[in-house]
């Protein structure tokens, strides 16, 4: 097995021991990403909106990072605390998946690293 660990300067540090992303037989795996400003290291949770365009941009970054895009993506999760930001999540990340939209759950959860409010990982191949 080929396995290849992707890191992007753009994209927040990892917050404990795992990689920002893997490449594995040619499959990406990104972790969950939270919205971590990576240039100032905040987090930005004062607005659902806010916080899910910087969790994707994130995801965007590690992507990038690959040699790849969203077009690549196959599967994300969705992590959210509140259903009820389920229909501004849901139209945010629309926006960054114009054609050919992955497979996806989207799962409520208690509670969320560093109490964000959502979290987002995906899959992709080339």
């Amino acid at each position: 097995m080929s396995k290849t660990i992707i890191k992007s300067h753009y994209a927040p540090a990892p917050i404990g021991p795992y990689s920002q992303a893997v490449v594995a037989n040619g499959t990406l795996y990104v972790s969950g990403q939270i919205a971590i400003d990576p240039a100032s290291g905040k987090l930005i949770t004062e607005d659902i909106a806010a916080e899910t365009h910087q969790v994707m941009k994130n995801l965007q970054y590690i992507l990038n990072a690959a040699d790849m895009d969203f077009d690549n993506v196959v599967k994300c999760t969705i992590f959210i605390r509140n259903m009820n930001d389920f229909q501004v999540i849901n139209g945010i990340y629309g926006q960054y998946f114009e054609k050919n939209h992955p497979a996806r759950e989207t799962v409520e959860v208690s509670r969320l690293p560093k109490d964000v409010n959502v979290e987002i990982s995906c899959i992709a191949t080339r």
